[in-house]
């Protein structure tokens, strides 16, 4: 079980949120400009990458406020919690960069 910390109570039990899916995803827009199509891909179409990840989280249980985890998706190591409206910290972009560039790479390993 995941401990989550919070950013207004403190660590707490995973039990106690609920996982809202990933953040810093940018809805397209405005409505009636957007075909269904990108509404499909939007809605149903999400990387899930191995590695670092940036998810949303209500603490459902306590003071039922959203806000930002970055956590590895192979390791369930908690890295940052930020608060909703935040930027990512900087430690935690710039991780995020470098798993970009090995991702790259390996691709180009690859001949893709």
């Amino acid at each position: 079980m995941l401990l989550i910390e919070c950013p207004w109570c403190g660590p707490r039990a995973e039990i106690e949120y609920s996982y809202g899916g990933p953040s810093h995803v940018a809805r397209p827009g405005p409505p009636e400009a957007v075909s269904d199509a990108e509404w499909g891909v939007y809605l149903h179409t999400r990387r899930n990458p191995k590695g670092l990840h940036l998810e949303r989280w209500r603490h459902t249980h306590g003071c039922r406020q959203w806000f930002n985890v970055a956590r590895d998706t192979v390791t369930h190591r908690i890295s940052a919690v930020y608060r909703m409206g935040e930027p990512i910290p900087g430690h935690v972009a710039h991780a995020g960069q470098k798993d970009a560039s090995k991702k790259d790479a390996s691709k180009k390993d690859r001949g893709a």
